[in-house]
């Protein structure tokens, strides 16, 4: 057998794990009019998500959103489920605490799902407390795969990260990157990393501070069991204190989810995500109109610097922040520019194109509202565009706020509110974005709605638009709230068509 039988048979097997689709057709064979070689889009039949242990807090209470949009083509089958990881991979905590063993430390799971969700359109809702909660594992199948979302959102009354902290889980991969982490005196920072495989995986954390990587053997070579979560406490990694980190996750072998819990003891907490991969231009969505200090941290991972020209993307159109117009970030080192109250009251998204040629960089805003005693922090990263569809779970009738934004050209855009976890009937609304600008539209909500919803954008017409949604929740005068992006879901895969059937090759 050639070389080129072998390529085409590994190809045609990585696909179907993915889609299902199993053998490579003609495009007669198939009923398709296209030529051969052309790709045929059709919904992933299986997608794996990732979510961290909430929190250590004894009055935490957590509680996950899981949805999947009906998807054309999906089929009728499948189904979806998220199960408790161990709570560490090798009974020896990396938090500075003695480490508890016990069955789930060997890679068993739970024996009965945290959620199960019923059907796609509609949200399954779950919860947890205290400060024992498990990471989760969860995998969906079939009908439930094409763009599959979980969101996990926790309160925190008191304590260091008080407030409300929430991320959507994510998909597991081989490298991450998470400028804004800090090593702070008042900052307590964790990089969760968790293990969906049978087999252990390998993982490496580098810091990155102000005047390049921090010395540290401990963030080499760790090993996360299989079906298992590890905790790492930044400051356990290294003895410098910096304020801004990039850290960076690389995972040597096998794969992982990774985000960082980044907690302060006067300005709350919240998840910080992944960034866009390494890019010269990047978009960072959805900054509240009340943002009373707006921090932009920055790392080139390149040999190379970088210099950007920093705007926002308000309603109005883009604008250059007074004394930020630039940004200069070297090689190897993390940056950060302090932009106050950049958005003044109105809707805003910082918009990163480089003033020439430059390298690529990494990027993520830190976001405080309120004043004094009564303030609170999210996190928001570069981002990857809206691309077809994406969906942001747990939204409520109150407390949702949905930014997008248009920062090249004039979009369309369909905005879909899911039916009530608990009642209600979807609703959709179309939006038009002018090109440089950014909305907090008026998001629709389901009629008769009952329990929590989720929101679906889809791409109409137009250039590229980036999304978040914010969550908010007063209490006790603390404005507690979180921010999460909105990706492309990447629920469709391109799957080539070839001009004969090669089946019989794989008998």
């Amino acid at each position: 057998m050639n070389r080129t039988t072998v390529s085409l048979i590994a190809g045609t097997a990585a696909l179907a794990a993915v889609t299902g689709f199993a053998t490579l057709s003609s495009p007669q064979a198939a009923g398709s009019a296209g030529t051969a070689g052309t790709a045929a889009e059709l919904p992933v039949e299986r997608t794996s998500l990732l979510c961290p242990s909430p929190s250590t807090s004894d009055i935490a209470e957590t509680s996950y959103t899981s949805f999947t949009p009906v998807t054309k083509g999906a089929g009728s089958g499948g189904g979806a489920e998220l199960q408790a990881a161990a709570a560490e991979s090798d009974g020896k905590s990396r938090t500075g605490s003695k480490g508890k063993s016990d069955s789930k430390a060997k890679g068993k799971k739970a024996a009965k799902p945290v959620l199960e969700p019923e059907e796609p359109g509609k949200p399954a809702t779950g919860d947890t407390s205290g400060g024992d909660a498990p990471a989760l594992v969860g995998t969906a199948e079939g009908r439930f795969a094409p763009g599959w979302t979980v969101q996990e959102t926790t309160e925190v009354a008191a304590g260091s990260g008080r407030g409300l902290q929430g991320v959507n889980c994510s998909a597991p991969d081989t490298e991450f990157w998470f400028p804004g982490a800090s090593t702070a005196a008042d900052r307590t920072d964790y990089v969760h990393l968790t293990n969906p495989d049978d087999s252990a995986a390998v993982v490496d954390i580098e810091l990155y501070g102000k005047d390049g990587a921090l010395d540290s053997t401990l963030g080499e070579g760790i090993t996360v069991a299989p079906h298992s979560s590890d905790p790492i406490l930044l400051s356990t990694l290294t003895e410098e204190k910096q304020e801004n980190l990039t850290v960076h996750v690389n995972v040597r072998s096998g794969r992982v989810g990774a985000a960082v819990q980044a907690l302060d003891d006067k300005l709350g907490g919240d998840w910080l995500p992944a960034s866009a991969d390494p890019s010269g231009s990047l978009v960072l969505p959805g900054i509240p109109k009340d943002a009373t200090a707006v921090r932009l941290v920055a790392f080139s991972p390149s040999d190379s610097d970088a210099d950007l020209k920093v705007q926002l993307a308000s309603p109005s159109g883009r604008i250059t922040p007074a004394g930020n117009e630039t940004l200069h970030v070297k090689a190897g080192m993390t940056t950060s520019a302090d932009l106050g109250d950049v958005t003044r009251g109105e809707a805003g998204s910082l918009v990163l194109t480089p003033t020439g040629t430059s390298a690529p960089v990494v990027a993520a805003l830190r976001v405080v509202r309120g004043k004094g005693d009564d303030q609170e922090t999210a996190f928001i990263p570069a981002t990857r565009p809206v691309g077809t569809r994406a969906t942001v779970a747990d939204n409520s009738a109150k407390g949702t706020t949905l930014s997008l934004t248009a920062p090249t050209r004039g979009a369309t855009v369909r905005v879909t509110a899911s039916a009530g976890s608990e009642g209600g009937e979807a609703v959709s609304k179309t939006f038009t974005l002018k090109a440089g600008t950014t909305q907090n539209v008026a998001a629709p909500t389901p009629t008769g709605l009952k329990g929590t919803y989720a929101l679906t954008v889809e791409h109409v017409s137009g250039g590229p638009v980036y999304g978040a949604r914010t969550l908010a929740a007063t209490e006790d005068g603390v404005p507690g709230f979180t921010v999460q992006t909105l990706p492309d879901d990447r629920g469709m895969v391109a799957v080539p068509e070839a001009d004969e059937d090669l089946s019989v090759l794989q008998k």
